[in-house]
Parts: C-alpha cells; sequence; structure tokens
C-alpha cells in the first residue's frame, strides 16, 4: 500500500505538472489581462502584414521593428507564419490587443500609441539581444499569450532638469528610448532655471550667450563651488530634432519654462526684467532665490510673450508647463512697480493669502490666457493654487499629495508627481555614506511602487488624475551615469504606478520580472542601481568619507530657503 500510495501521489504531481499554465513572460508594465498558452511562435523569419488605413507613424514603427528582427536574428521574413497589424476602431486610446499562436500573431489597436507599445510588449517577450543592432544567437520565439492591454492614466510622465546640469541632446534621446519601453508618453522638460538657461530664444541671444553659463557649481556644502565655468544650451535645431525622436517613440515633450521664480539666469541676461535692476549673476547654488521677474513693468509680460511664442513654435504640446513653484514675494513687496500693480488691480490680502500671493495670480490668469489663444493649455506647480485660478488649468502636485487633493476637490486636473513617492534625486538606499551625494531623503524601490494616486481622493476623483510622473532633478547629477543611476530601477518601478490598476500590480511579481528588465539595462549600456540585487553604490565610483551632519546638509526638505 504504501509504495502504490508513492506512486498515485507521483502521479497526481505529474499530471498537476502537465496542465499547469505556464509562467507569464516579465512584462513591464505588467499588461491589464494577459492569458499564457501552451506552446511559441517564431518571430525570426515571419512576414509582417499591416492593414491598410494604419497610421503612417505606426507604419514606420512596425517597418522598424521588422528590420531590427532580420537584423538581430539574422533572418529574412518569408512566407509562412505572420505577425498581423490589423486597424480595430473599437480598441481605447494607447490600448492595444495581441493575440499569439503557434502559426501566427495579431496586433490590434487604433492609434500609434496602442501598435507602438503592443511592439514594445513583443520586444520584452524576445530575447534581450533585440535592444541591440548587431546579430545575435537566440531562441527568437515568442510564448503563445493573450494580451489585451490599456493604461490606467493618459498621462505617464517624467521629469528631465537639464539645468542644474546639462546633459547633450545624444543622452536626453537614451533617455527617451528607456520611456518608450516602459511605455512613459510624456517628457517633462526642464528647460530654465536660477542656474541655467537651456533653451535658444532667437529674439533674446543673451538668455543663451549670459545665462546659459555660471561661474562654478556647488559641490556638497552649500558654501563651497568649483570655481569652473560650466554650462551649455540647445539650439532650436537641436531641439525640433528632439521632439521628432519623441514623437516617433508615442512620447510628446511638454517645455517647462519657469515664471515668476525660478528666473536669475534671465535676469542675469536681461537684468532690466528685475525689480532691482541688478547686477545679477546665474546661480551656482541650489536652492530658492529672492530675486525673481518684475511683474508690475509691462516690458516682463512682452518678454514672456515673446519667449513662449518662440517655445510654442517648437513644441507642439497640447500642454506647456509655466513652473509657478516658489516664488518668494520678497522683493514684490519693496518693488514700487509691483506695489502700484497691486494697487490698480485692487488686490488685497485676504484668505490667509497676501497680496502679493493674488499679483501671482495674475500673472499666471494672464500668461494662461496667451496660451489659450494660442490654442495651448497650462500646467503648473501645485503653488498656482494659492489664492485664486482660473478654469482649465492643470496642476502638477509636488509637495506631497495635498495639493493634488486640493485640486480634485476645486474641481481641475491634476498630474501627481508628489516628492514623497515620485521624486527619484532621493537617494535609493539608507546607507548613504556609501552612495554619490544625492539631495533629499531617502526613497527606495519598493516605496515607489507602492505609491497609489487614488489614496486620499474624493470617491470620483480619479477622473480629475490625469496622471503620474516621475521627477528627476539634477543637483548633483554631474554625469549621464549619474542620471541613469538614478533613473534605474525606479523607473520600472513608477511606469506600474502610471500603467496598471491597483489590483494589477503586485511587488513580488515585479520584483520578479525585474530581473529581466535588468538585463535589458544591460544590454543597452545603461547604469542602473543594483540595491535590490545586494550592492550598495554606484559601481566605479569614488566615495569620500563624510560625516552625517555634512549628509543633513545634502538634505533639500531641510533647507528650503537656501539664500537666506
Amino acid at each position: 500500500m504504501h509504495c502504490k500510495s508513492l506512486f498515485l501521489a507521483g502521479l497526481a504531481l505529474l499530471c498537476a505538472a502537465c496542465t499547469a499554465k505556464p509562467e507569464a513572460p516579465a512584462i513591464i508594465p505588467q499588461p491589464a489581462d494577459i492569458t499564457v498558452n501552451e506552446g511559441a511562435f517564431k518571430v525570426a523569419g515571419a512576414a509582417f502584414q499591416i492593414e491598410e488605413g494604419i497610421p503612417a507613424e505606426a507604419v514606420k514603427a512596425i517597418g522598424d521593428f521588422q528590420a531590427q528582427v532580420e537584423r538581430v536574428s539574422g533572418k529574412k521574413a518569408g512566407k509562412g507564419s505572420a505577425i498581423r497589424f490589423l486597424l480595430n476602431e473599437n480598441i481605447g486610446p494607447e490600448g492595444y490587443a495581441l493575440n499569439v499562436k503557434p502559426d501566427g500573431a495579431t496586433v490590434e489597436a487604433s492609434d500609434f500609441n496602442g501598435f507602438f507599445y503592443a511592439i514594445q510588449s513583443i520586444k520584452q517577450m524576445l530575447p534581450v539581444a533585440i535592444y541591440g543592432d548587431k546579430p545575435a544567437k537566440g531562441n527568437w520565439v515568442i510564448p503563445c499569450v493573450s494580451i489585451i492591454d490599456s493604461p490606467r492614466f493618459a498621462y505617464r510622465g517624467l521629469l528631465l532638469d537639464c539645468c542644474r546640469h546639462f546633459f547633450p541632446v545624444e543622452e536626453v534621446k537614451k533617455v527617451l528610448d528607456l520611456m518608450a519601453i516602459h511605455k512613459m508618453n510624456r517628457l517633462h522638460w526642464h528647460l530654465t532655471e536660477d542656474q541655467g538657461w537651456r533653451i535658444e530664444i532667437k529674439k533674446y541671444p543673451k538668455l543663451t550667450e549670459v545665462g546659459a553659463w555660471r561661474n562654478g557649481t556647488q559641490v556638497f556644502r552649500r558654501a563651497e563651488t568649483d570655481s569652473t565655468r560650466y554650462g551649455g544650451f540647445y539650439t532650436q535645431d537641436q531641439l525640433r530634432d528632439v521632439v521628432a525622436y519623441a514623437a516617433e517613440r508615442g512620447i510628446t515633450i511638454i517645455p517647462e519654462v519657469d515664471l515668476p521664480g525660478h528666473m536669475i539666469a534671465a535676469l542675469a541676461s536681461y537684468p532690466e526684467l528685475g525689480c532691482t535692476g541688478g547686477p545679477y549673476e546665474v546661480m551656482q547654488y541650489w536652492g530658492v532665490h529672492k530675486d525673481v521677474l518684475c511683474v508690475g513693468k509691462e516690458e516682463t509680460f512682452t518678454f514672456l510673450e515673446d519667449v513662449l511664442t518662440e517655445v510654442m513654435d517648437i513644441f507642439p504640446s497640447e500642454y506647456i508647463n509655466i513652473g509657478g513653484d516658489e516664488c518668494p514675494k520678497v522683493r514684490w513687496k519693496d518693488c514700487p512697480r509691483c506695489q502700484a500693480r497691486i494697487k490698480k488691480l485692487g488686490l488685497k490680502d485676504k484668505d490667509g493669502f497676501t497680496k502679493e500671493h493674488y499679483l501671482q495670480n495674475y500673472v499666471t490668469a494672464r500668461i494662461q490666457k496667451f496660451i489659450n489663444d494660442h490654442g495651448r493649455k497650462i500646467i503648473g506647480w501645485d503653488e498656482i493654487l494659492e489664492g485664486d485660478l482660473a478654469e482649465g488649468a492643470t496642476v502638477m502636485s509636488w509637495r506631497g499629495t495635498k495639493g493634488g487633493i486640493k485640486a480634485v476637490e476645486k474641481g481641475f486636473d491634476v498630474v501627481m508627481s508628489p516628492n514623497t513617492y515620485c521624486y527619484i534625486d532621493y537617494y535609493q538606499t539608507k546607507e548613504r555614506d556609501k552612495e554619490p551625494y544625492r539631495i533629499g531623503k531617502y526613497l527606495p524601490a519598493e516605496k515607489v511602487y507602492g505609491y497609489e494616486p487614488m489614496e486620499g481622493m474624493p470617491a470620483d476623483g480619479e477622473e480629475h488624475i490625469y496622471g503620474v510622473q516621475a521627477n528627476l532633478w539634477a543637483e548633483f547629477l554631474k554625469t549621464p551615469e549619474d542620471m541613469e543611476y538614478q533613473l534605474l530601477p525606479r523607473m520600472s518601478a513608477v511606469t506600474e504606478v502610471q500603467w496598471c490598476a491597483a489590483d494589477n500590480k503586485d511587488w513580488d511579481r515585479f520584483r520578479a520580472s525585474l530581473d529581466h528588465m535588468a538585463k535589458i539595462y544591460e544590454q543597452l549600456g545603461f547604469t542602473y542601481c543594483k540595491a535590490l540585487w545586494g550592492q550598495i553604490g554606484m559601481p566605479g565610483h569614488e566615495i569620500p568619507a563624510r560625516s552625517a551632519a555634512e549628509l543633513d546638509t545634502l538634505d533639500y526638505n531641510k533647507v528650503p530657503f537656501m539664500e537666506e
């Protein structure tokens, strides 16, 4: 009986193994619905068939993918099995359906992004060599799956700060490549700051002749700079090239011209735009500074409208980000022109806000009207909620989640970007003495992944949550490797917050999939944080000894106004 029992138990295990569903492929972000069936489909050598009527940009993306498969696998498309790309108007924006059988596969979508994202999912199921251009041996098959997929949020963004440190076009394009893999669709490009103006404006050449350069860069403590001239900017031709590159990857670039604060680089270029008349110097230190645009002068609005006109000519995005954050009112309180405008407008202190707060509301509303008149919309940081905000603006909540909740309660659309979950310039491990210099607190990938944008929102609030954005500020990101290290793997974590429904997120499943994604990072030559794999610190980066007190000076949350 004992032997018989063992035999039956073994037979039961064998049957269970035979009937168990195949393991789901490691795709990040996880598709909304995925069923894995027996068998596999050979992609190498398959024909690519494109239905008439598919958008031209999708046809190009499909053709590029076919060429890549042929180049890397070493096999030309044949006349046998095929991947068929079909137009299906019943599929919502950016969604797709992928059905893979042993003898063929079909991809259905209604728009370019849907087809493009289906290709990204197929690529993640292929050997990682597909992310290269050289012929490579591999098992060029994908599992038989049925995928119905679409994003939770329309806006899936990443902010890249190229002002504190400047990154060349080639590196920006590498970031766009990463975004494409992760199905992100908005690059918020931070292009103007106290520490550098990065966008060529033909009507105001001094913005790049003067404002794009500083005479030193803060290296650690506030009192220290390296006294080395530093800077750079993008020509309008370069910017248009990057815009086109992004569009080919389903990404819209939203430029930020931060106003009326964070404008010292502009003031150094054109000091007559300030309340005191200067002189001003492009800032060498990080933080918030009290010199801002003088909004009592009409010349300031002429300047802003001229700049924004050229910006809108370069960037076709629906939104223009006008910043609006961290604008001290010190100069306005002492400026006779600003006070005269306050008096003329009849502004008063009320509801806990000063008349200078309402002066900034006036600036926001006036610029909003100008941008609206050009067929665009504004988006700004949550400070634009202080006082009054005109209908039609979108709020980006960065100071935690309260600004976003307040915006939703007032009926505004919001992009959630709280520093508590989405500031990926923060430290990735608690062992700060082993990490490169960074600004901010400890934000591991698991905490990023655990963010739920609906938490604390009104019951019907999700209809106003336009999306989620991760922010990569560049105070201490001196090299492309620094930037990549901060992005990865937390960028992979945030993309599941952006794409996946709350009940479709699972840290253990994601962490297992991340092993495959890390191989993609390596195939593409990216530097990434390996803390989740047991390695602390940035490879090849020497860390000088520093005390706990010195480390605390790096915590931006403890030094909100660094000029005083």
